[in-house]
């Protein structure tokens, strides 16, 4: 008899559609890992960093400057284009999140929200820095507010899916280490490319509004270009025996009312103890991060009277980060994932708070204290989003997969709500301070308080800011244990 027979009838005696909880089962840790994932997987997924940290990037750094210097528009009002269009991606992430679920249910993958949004957020994004010169101040700000209101859109299509992706690709504690560190390797190269060479092509016309054109097509075309690489890896969830997981396991397919997609980002938050304390976590870094990017283009303009001086700034950020990042993998393994993340907050905070020694002795010394937060912060990006797979699979554990969807929309909206409240807050120091916006190609002198207010924005209060998620990531009480232990 063929050895072939009995697979053969067991295929055809098989129902079409396995029950929930037993390819469930699929999940349950083992002793005995998967394989290490290729390397052309770590590398395509790594890629889609090119769009996240350019999309994060660019408009961070530029955006509300663009808005208060270039097209005149009032820092609070500034402030206010920039988090209305942020809460929209509050809005809409958990949505999202729902949605990409139920694609995974149907389709097996999670790549269609991923391709809509990577393949209309080059136009979105240049349209964004388009803004025609005579259009003025209130109708400038309402430009921009529609057109990134919308590239923001493009891009949380992609990215809350392109996250919950880590903890369908590998089962792996530490495999999830190696998959987030290069994607952090990546995310800091682009950051580099974005933070450096944005600033350089707006500078590469004696018109600044072209400049900011130019800008905005190129950065565009290769956020776009980064996140279609990216949508290559989002395919059928595999479970810790490394077999993928079927479809109809994952989650429910049928339309559900819209309320029910915010109710299971709650109920995600409600359930999961190690969720709450990683995403505050998160957000407040964000928070405190997204203030400082916010504020490096004033500093180097007012602070270190160059406006070129941004893309020193960034380079001192990034250069040792992309050394850092694998390091910190390394210590992760030996100490943890929760440990090594301590260690390195705890170091940005320090070097935070020696840059305020720029209100009285302003000078290069400034690029040695954001190295040394550049190393701080490659730990600080791709430890908790190595952790959140973790944080997914605790949950499945207890509760069934197909539920990744869920976790990343919260998680985007977290993220988006700690950098929009970075600019609002930077935007209100400004405002409260006496900051003088103008339009392209006007001089104007900041007064003492202004230049003061930009230089503690950009060191004290992320400073304090990080100081309290210490307190948040203590309650964070998941271990390597709670994800490799067998039953």
């Amino acid at each position: 008899m063929s050895t072939d027979a009995p697979d053969a009838r067991a295929s055809a005696s098989a129902p079409a559609d396995p029950p929930r909880n037993a390819v469930a089962s699929a999940y349950t840790p083992r002793p005995t890992l998967p394989g290490r994932l290729s390397a052309g997987t770590v590398a395509r997924y790594a890629a889609g960093s090119v769009g996240t940290g350019g999309f994060a990037t660019l408009p961070g750094l530029v955006l509300a400057y663009y808005l208060t210097d270039s097209l005149g528009v009032a820092a609070l009002a500034a402030g206010a284009v920039i988090t209305a269009a942020k809460i929209w991606d509050v809005v809409i992430d958990p949505v999202i999140g729902a949605l990409t679920d139920r694609d995974l249910a149907r389709h097996g993958t999670r790549r269609r929200l991923m391709l809509v949004g990577a393949c209309s957020i080059a136009v979105l994004f240049a349209l964004t820095f388009a803004v025609p010169p005579s259009l003025g101040p209130v109708l400038g700000a309402i430009w921009v507010l529609i057109a990134f209101l919308l590239a923001a859109t493009a891009f949380s299509l992609f990215q809350v899916p392109y996250i919950a992706l880590p903890a369908e690709l590998t089962p792996g504690y530490d495999e999830r280490t190696r998959l987030l560190t290069w994607r952090v390797v990546v995310l800091t190269v682009a950051i580099l490319l974005f933070g450096a060479g944005g600033p350089a092509l707006r500078g590469a016309t004696a018109d600044p509004s072209t400049g900011y054109l130019v800008m905005g097509v190129v950065a565009g075309l290769a956020i776009a270009g980064g996140m279609l690489v990216a949508t290559t890896v989002a395919r059928r969830p595999v479970g810790a025996g490394g077999a993928p997981v079927h479809p109809a396991a994952l989650a429910p397919a049928a339309r559900v009312p819209l309320r029910e997609h915010y109710l299971a980002g709650i109920r995600s938050l409600r359930r999961s103890a190690p969720f709450r304390a990683l995403l505050s976590t998160f957000v407040l870094q964000a928070l405190a991060t997204g203030l400082m990017l916010a504020g490096a283009q004033y500093v180097a303009t007012w602070v270190m009277r160059s406006e070129d001086a941004v893309q020193l700034l960034f380079i001192a950020l990034i250069a040792p980060a992309l050394i850092a990042a694998p390091g910190w993998g390394v210590v992760a393994r030996r100490l943890g994932k929760e440990r090594t993340f301590t260690i390195a907050s705890v170091v940005f905070t320090v070097a935070a708070v020696t840059i305020v020694a720029a209100l009285w002795a302003p000078g290069a010394w400034i690029y040695a204290s954001v190295a040394v937060a550049g190393i701080a912060y490659a730990g600080m990006q791709s430890l908790p989003m190595a952790m959140l797979p973790d944080v997914i699979s605790h949950d499945e554990l207890a509760n069934g997969p197909g539920r990744a969807g869920a976790f990343s929309g919260v998680w985007t909206a977290g993220e988006t709500i700690g950098f929009a409240l970075g600019a609002t807050t930077l935007t209100v120091i400004l405002a409260v301070t006496g900051y003088v916006s103008s339009t392209a190609g006007q001089s104007v002198t900041q007064p003492d308080a202004a230049t003061a207010g930009i230089v503690i924005s950009f060191s004290i209060v992320p400073a304090v800011l990080i100081a309290l998620s210490l307190l948040t990531l203590a309650r964070y009480r998941l271990r390597r244990a709670d994800i490799e232990t067998a039953p």
